[in-house]
């Protein structure tokens, strides 16, 4: 890796990625090379519990040193998604930062689309929402209802689909926030972060693939954190 700033750092999670990190990685470098990204730093997030078979950390190393512009974190797990998520931005260089999980969910496209997007200066945030669905109707039911509940209690925020990602912020937009969600929560704890920062946010549609090679990480526990979480955020911004 050079010493360089990037114009881009992309963090991609790979949590338990080890039938498809490789896969999605190739995907991505062709992405930026199509959309003419040259100047790039991938950020592979393979944060893994210890004890476990999980392939993915060595996987996710032997790919940082095939290419100097990729980078590995690949570290005990203190926490779940938020926590991989924080230590992702912590460690990216970019003037622009990306997120997206690696499970191949949303096409890595997105980043393009969304790249193009916020060179233009328009935007501090820019993010997609799903219109179409292949993960099943419990899922699109849950995911309804909490983007309910969360534009009633900060119905100021001018965003759709709060968890979607791909997303990606302005180092400046990144430098203000003050994020500390090591779970489930951390896509809200941005998004809260932006309106109380009055970011402008841009958004562009997306779709949202069938997850067939793993199942989800998503629990019942997921869900009470997401519900606790809106509260406490919500009393949290009155005293801010």
């Amino acid at each position: 890796m050079t010493d360089a700033t990037p114009v881009l750092s992309l963090v991609i999670l790979c949590y338990r990625s080890e039938d498809f990190a490789a896969e999605f990685t190739a995907q991505a470098l062709e992405m930026l090379q199509g959309y003419g990204i040259e100047d790039f730093e991938l950020i592979l997030v393979a944060n893994y519990l210890e004890g476990s078979e999980d392939r993915t950390p060595g996987i996710v190393r032997e790919l940082a040193t095939s290419d100097p512009r990729i980078c590995c974190l690949a570290e005990p797990k203190k926490g779940m998604m938020g926590w991989d998520l924080r230590a992702g931005l912590q460690s990216s260089r970019g003037r622009y930062i990306a997120i997206i999980d690696g499970d191949g969910q949303v096409p890595i496209d997105d980043v393009g689309r969304l790249f193009e997007l916020i060179v233009t200066g328009e935007f501090d945030l820019v993010k997609t929402y799903r219109t179409t669905r292949a993960d099943g109707w419990k899922r699109v039911l849950l995911s309804a209802a909490y983007n309910v509940i969360f534009r009633t209690l900060f119905p100021s925020l001018r965003a759709r689909d709060i968890n979607a990602k791909p997303k990606i912020l302005s180092r400046a937009a990144y430098e203000k926030m003050d994020l500390s969600s090591d779970g489930w929560f951390i896509d809200a704890e941005i998004m809260i972060e932006a309106l109380h920062h009055s970011m402008k946010i841009g958004e562009i549609p997306t779709e949202f693939r069938r997850l067939d090679r793993r199942s989800s990480f998503v629990s019942v526990g997921a869900i009470f954190e997401f519900l606790t979480n809106l509260l406490r955020f919500r009393f949290r911004e009155l005293f801010r």
